[in-house]
C-alpha cells in the first residue's frame, strides 16, 4: 500500500537550530531514504523549494486568477515529501517517525488512493 508523507516545516523553528544541525538533518534523511529506496519502501522524495515562490490558480465561472504565493498563511508549509510503501498505516507511521522532520514541523502521513480501481469506476 502507498502513503504520502508529507513534510512540514516552520521557519522559526528551523531558523533556531544551531549552526549546521540544517545540513546534519539533511545529511540524516537522505541516509534513510537511501535505505529505504534499497528496501524497495521508498518511490519518491523530493524537497519542494519555499512557499513565496508558489502560485496558486483557481477556474471559476469559466475565469482564471493566479495569484502569488500559497493560498494558506500558516506558520508550517510543506516543504517536501516521500512517496513510501507499508503495509498499512502503523508501519508507514513507523517509516516516518525515522524523518527528524518532525522537530521542526509537522509530518502528516495519508494512505494514495488507488487510482486503477477509481479509472475502473468512472470507465476511464
Amino acid at each position: 500500500m502507498k502513503f504520502l508523507v508529507m513534510i512540514y516545516c516552520d521557519d522559526a523553528l528551523l531558523d533556531a537550530l544551531p549552526e549546521g544541525e540544517f545540513d546534519n538533518l539533511m545529511h540524516g534523511c537522505f541516509a534513510k531514504a537511501d535505505a529505504l529506496r534499497a528496501q524497495g519502501q521508498l518511490r519518491d522524495s523530493q524537497q519542494l523549494e519555499a512557499p513565496a515562490t508558489a502560485r496558486t490558480m483557481r477556474v471559476r465561472d469559466g475565469r482564471t486568477s493566479v495569484v502569488d504565493g500559497p493560498f494558506a498563511e500558516t506558520k508550517e508549509y510543506l516543504g517536501g515529501f516521500n512517496l513510501i510503501e507499508a503495509a498499512d498505516m502503523d508501519e508507514a507511521l513507523r517509516i516516518a517517525s525515522a524523518f527528524p522532520w518532525a522537530r521542526t514541523g509537522a509530518i502528516e502521513v495519508r494512505p494514495v488512493r488507488d487510482m486503477d480501481l477509481v479509472r475502473k469506476r468512472v470507465g476511464a
